[in-house]
């Protein structure tokens, strides 16, 4: 890290506790591509703004919320696996569409000696695929998985960012998290982490304590320092 203005030394976070869609990777257009092929072959409509609803949603939040504006003749958890089908086959055909920063980011953690954790509502069968390409990258990408079938509770409750926290022996308050959804934000702030919102496809309010990035990109040494002392640092403006 960088050496604070003060003259001391900025210690990183105990650990980085990243979001997946939306966050890591640019895959919300491939669930939203998932879910309007999957009314399509129903004969519905699925619309930009029902695909917007979804962000955030645990998969099976979201199956329901398919199943209700599409009228789709399926279970929720039958849903939910076409989903995964879907989304899955895309990442192993054409890879990770990994998001602006966080390569880089993941990378100057592992030289710090941070450990990293994807901490996801998706489920693991298609989380496995980011993980398991994070660990071609600089450093060896994520240490940790947490998906959403590993908690009773997914987000907007904390036990997910918790979890992570636990299992790498970190303080959560000593931890970082990044998310891109409103619902993500609230499970990290829940947790009592340090929070930076990354908004992608719906936008983040500002809120006390909150900071907001453009982008990854824009998340230096000097601003994880500034973020884990306790500043607001935000970038996305009203």
């Amino acid at each position: 890290m960088n050496p604070s203005r003060g003259g001391g030394r900025a210690a990183p976070p105990g650990a980085l506790l990243v979001d997946q869609d939306g966050t890591t990777a640019d895959t919300e257009p491939i669930w939203m591509a998932a879910e309007t092929d999957l009314a399509g072959r129903h004969g519905a409509t699925w619309t930009p703004e029902m695909a917007r609803e979804m962000v955030g949603r645990s998969l099976l939040g979201s199956a329901r919320l398919l199943i209700d504006h599409a009228g789709l003749p399926m279970a929720p958890e039958q849903t939910v696996e076409a989903l995964l089908d879907f989304v899955g086959g895309a990442i192993r055909r054409d890879g990770v569409p990994w998001l602006p920063g966080i390569r880089e980011l993941l990378a100057r953690m592992h030289v710090r000696g941070v450990p990293c954790a994807l901490v996801t509502s998706t489920y693991s069968r298609v989380a496995r695929e980011v993980v398991e390409a994070s660990r071609s990258l600089p450093g060896g990408g994520f240490d940790l998985l947490v998906a959403g079938e590993d908690v009773a509770h997914p987000k907007p409750a904390p036990d997910a960012y918790l979890m992570a926290a636990a299992r790498l022996g970190a303080d959560i308050g000593d931890c970082l998290v990044l998310e891109d959804s409103p619902s993500g934000v609230a499970a990290g702030l829940a947790s009592g982490a340090h929070v930076i919102a990354i908004p992608c496809v719906v936008p983040v309010e500002a809120r006390p304590g909150l900071s907001r990035l453009r982008s990854a990109e824009e998340l230096t040494d000097e601003v994880v320092f500034r973020v884990m002392s306790g500043e607001a640092v935000d970038t996305v403006g009203p």
